[in-house]
Order: structure tokens, then C-alpha cells, then sequence
């Protein structure tokens, strides 16, 4: 499979709160004309449109944006995933337009139509064909990473892409595992997003080239040695392992803080490589001795 590789900054994204609707359904209704959310806090009721939404994200100055949609589970039935993809593809298309309204107004911030169609390739492949039309500047890939087996996931994800333009970047939603990024960036993807490396981070656990590291276990009481001795973060350069567990087991906030920067910064550097690998045309052999040792765990 061929791979292209694209250097593309951006500053500033934002979701539109469609995982939100699918992680919060006891606390929403969805019609066709948008989503009610009765808050958790007080009960009063929040209306969303796709055209709000795009409103909200144009108003945050947001550099890529994203459509409302609906995203279903992974054991979600065919006829609700036909309803679900329904009104995603009129979302968009209701994005689209109020999007380009603030454009001719000076916005400057670019929108991404999101993929969707649960597991069912049939549906997957109208919803793949639907945004390509829509002639966006990038797509994003939604409905994954929500409780499916990795084999599911990768199977779904290889198939969605290739009716993809290969010319614009594509964004999967959801996915911050080494395991999963690089089976994305194998099948073409270009861009990522996730809350793991922090949520980790918060819970005592930090990326190394030899797996994840718990920083909890007792020995690491007296382990004067850094996190990863071949990452060059400030944190591995200036911390032990000794400290950084004293920090978690007394609940300071730097600790989180800290294993955020690790994490956030072991993952940008993969991302390097990656760039790299594929430069020199040896993708697959930095994937495979990647995985290879991540996946043995030998943390000493």
C-alpha cells in the first residue's frame, strides 16, 4: 500500500461534541433538527444545530472544526447505525453551508465532514463517498475506537480509507496507542487525537519505547534512573523514577502534570520517526521492531 506523508500545522482543533452525544445518550434527545442535552448540574436544556455548533467553533477562532454527527456503538443495531448516518450526512451538508457563511465573513478556519456508518461496510462506504463529494478541505473518520475489537478496528479502518481522496488529510477521532496510530498511519491516515496520554498521566502510567510504565509500583521506591534513559524530554532528563512516584503516591498536581509532558512528548517524537521512516521508504520495519519491543514490556 502506498503511503504519503504531509507536513500539516495546525494550532488550534476543535470536536463539535458529537462524542458527546454518544457517550452522554441518557442525557439527550436528537431530532433531526439537532441534539437537547439536559445537564447534569441543573437539568436546564441545551439545544445544538450543526449550524450552532459550526457558530460556537468559528467563535473560538478554531483553525480545523468539526461537523455535529452522531456517532453509534460498536454493538449498535443496522437500523439505528441507517438512522445515525442519516442524520449525519444532513448535518453536514447543513455545516457545510453555514461554514461557508462565516468564511465569506472572514473566518479563516477550515471544517472536516466525519465519516460515519458503524460497522457495516455498505454504510461506511456511502458515508466515505458522501464527504469526499462534499469537497472539504480535510476528513475526519469517526465511529471507531468505541469499544470494538482492535482486529475490528483495523479491519474498518483499512477499508474506509480508499474511498478517501488521497490528496486531503484524513483525521481519525479517538485513537492515542502506538498500536493504533501506526495501523493508521499504515492504511494512509494523517492526523490523530485522544485524551490517553493525559488520562494515563493522571493515573501513574507513562509511554516508554519498552511499554507502558506504572509509576505506582513499590519498586521504584529507590530507582534514581529516569523514565525512559533514550527519551530526551525535560522530564526523563531531570526526574527519577524514585521522585516522580513520590509525587503521584502524595497526590500532587505536578505529577500529572509531569507524566502529561512525557506522554504528550514520547508521542510527538514517535511521530518524528514516523515522518522519517517514511521518508526513507522503511515504514514497515520501524513499525514492526516499534511494536515488536513496545509490546514485550521488558521495563527494567
Amino acid at each position: 500500500m502506498a503511503i504519503k506523508c504531509y507536513t500539516f500545522i495546525c494550532n488550534f482543533l476543535t470536536d463539535s461534541g458529537g462524542f458527546q452525544v454518544f457517550s452522554l445518550s441518557s442525557l439527550r434527545k436528537i431530532t433531526d433538527e439537532g441534539v437537547t442535552f439536559n445537564s447534569h448540574i441543573d437539568g436546564s436544556r441545551k439545544f445544538f444545530s450543526p449550524e450552532s455548533v459550526v457558530d460556537v467553533q468559528t467563535k473560538y477562532n478554531s483553525d480545523i472544526q468539526m461537523q455535529l454527527d452522531v456517532c453509534t456503538g460498536w454493538d449498535e443495531g443496522r437500523e439505528a447505525a441507517i438512522r445515525a448516518l442519516k442524520i449525519t450526512t444532513d448535518w453536514a451538508k447543513r455545516a457545510k453551508t453555514q461554514w461557508l457563511k462565516n468564511r465569506e465573513q472572514g473566518y479563516q478556519g477550515i471544517l472536516f465532514p466525519i465519516v460515519q456508518g458503524n460497522f457495516f461496510e455498505d454504510l461506511r462506504k456511502q458515508s466515505a463517498e458522501f464527504v469526499s463529494e462534499l469537497d472539504t478541505p480535510g476528513i475526519a473518520i469517526g465511529g471507531l475506537s468505541v469499544g470494538e475489537p482492535a482486529d475490528k478496528f483495523a479491519e474498518f479502518l483499512q477499508y474506509t480509507v480508499p474511498f478517501l481522496p488521497i490528496e486531503k488529510p484524513k483525521y481519525v477521532m479517538g485513537i492515542g496507542t502506538p498500536e493504533y496510530i501506526l495501523e493508521a498511519v499504515a492504511d494512509g491516515v494523517d492526523m490523530f487525537d485522544c485524551v490517553l496520554p493525559t488520562r494515563n498521566a493522571r493515573n501513574g502510567s507513562y509511554f516508554t519505547h519498552d511499554g507502558m510504565l506504572s509509576i505506582k509500583q513499590e519498586r521504584f521506591i529507590h530507582d534514581f534512573s529516569p523514565i525512559d534513559s533514550e527519551c530526551h524530554c525535560k522530564v526523563c532528563q531531570n526526574y527519577s523514577r524514585s521522585y516522580l512516584r513520590h509525587l503521584f503516591k502524595d497526590q500532587e498536581i505536578l505529577s500529572a502534570m509531569l507524566a502529561s509532558y512525557h506522554n504528550l512528548y514520547f508521542l510527538h517524537a514517535m511521530i518524528d520517526e514516523i515522518r522519517n521512516a517514511i521518508e526513507e521508504d522503511r515504514f514497515e520495519e520501524y513499525r514492526t521492531n516499534f511494536l515488536k519491543r513496545f509490546k514485550a514490556g521488558n521495563i527494567k
